[in-house]
């Protein structure tokens, strides 16, 4: 009941500071479009300007709000003119049907595990969010079927990452852990593969869009 009661006992700013970025990244994994990927990505912006949970130094903030900038100029670009358009398919619907259970279960575990642990009330909001967070960036991951989009995943995950490295350092006595920033090196490193898969798969592909890889014909 720790858990529970971390999260029962804040006042509704405080939720919402805490929970804008994992609603954004709800509505750009369940609702499609580039102009909805960008509100989020700004959203998560401004959220993690806020997230001082993250326990690192200004900068790194500073750093990690650019990041989600970047991100949203990446989610909100239009396709080239020159490809053709991409229909709406009925497997998109059809691997939403399967991933949308697999990523809850997938988010359910991670939880479960934070749960289990004996937290004070901060550590137990920070390690329960950063498993939130990871939870809905693979989750994105499995929904969303376009390249570019992506980036919001690995901006998720990689604030996930941040937070629960936030909280393995308040427990590590021997200050063994990784740095702070380290999932911000590692995250900017994923979206810019990314955008270059992305890149790739439209100049070959002729979409983004990753079933539209398989269509191509001799």
């Amino acid at each position: 009941m720790h858990l529970l009661e971390a999260w029962t006992t804040l006042g509704p700013l405080h939720l919402a500071r805490l929970l804008a970025l994992p609603g954004a990244m709800l509505v750009a994994t369940l609702l499609p479009g580039r102009v909805l990927a960008r509100g989020a990505a700004l959203v998560g912006g401004a959220a993690v300007l806020l997230l001082v949970e993250m326990a690192v130094p200004w900068w790194i903030r500073a750093a990690w709000v650019a990041t989600w900038l970047v991100l949203a100029w990446q989610a909100g670009l239009r396709d080239r003119p020159d490809l053709p358009a991409s229909p709406a398919r009925r497997r998109g619907f059809e691997a939403g049907a399967v991933a949308l259970p697999l990523g809850l279960a997938l988010l359910a575990l991670m939880l479960a595990a934070v749960w289990r642990q004996t937290f004070q009330p901060e550590d137990a909001r920070r390690a329960s969010l950063g498993a939130l967070l990871v939870g809905l960036g693979l989750l994105h991951l499995m929904m969303r079927r376009h390249v570019r989009r992506a980036a919001l995943a690995m901006g998720s995950l990689g604030v996930g990452l941040e937070l629960l490295t936030a909280s393995a350092r308040a427990a590590d006595v021997a200050h063994e852990g990784a740095p702070a920033g380290t999932a911000l090196l590692a995250t900017v490193l994923a979206t810019t593969i990314v955008a270059r898969i992305a890149e790739g798969r439209e100049r070959y592909a002729g979409s983004a869009f990753v079933s539209d890889a398989h269509e191509l014909q001799d």
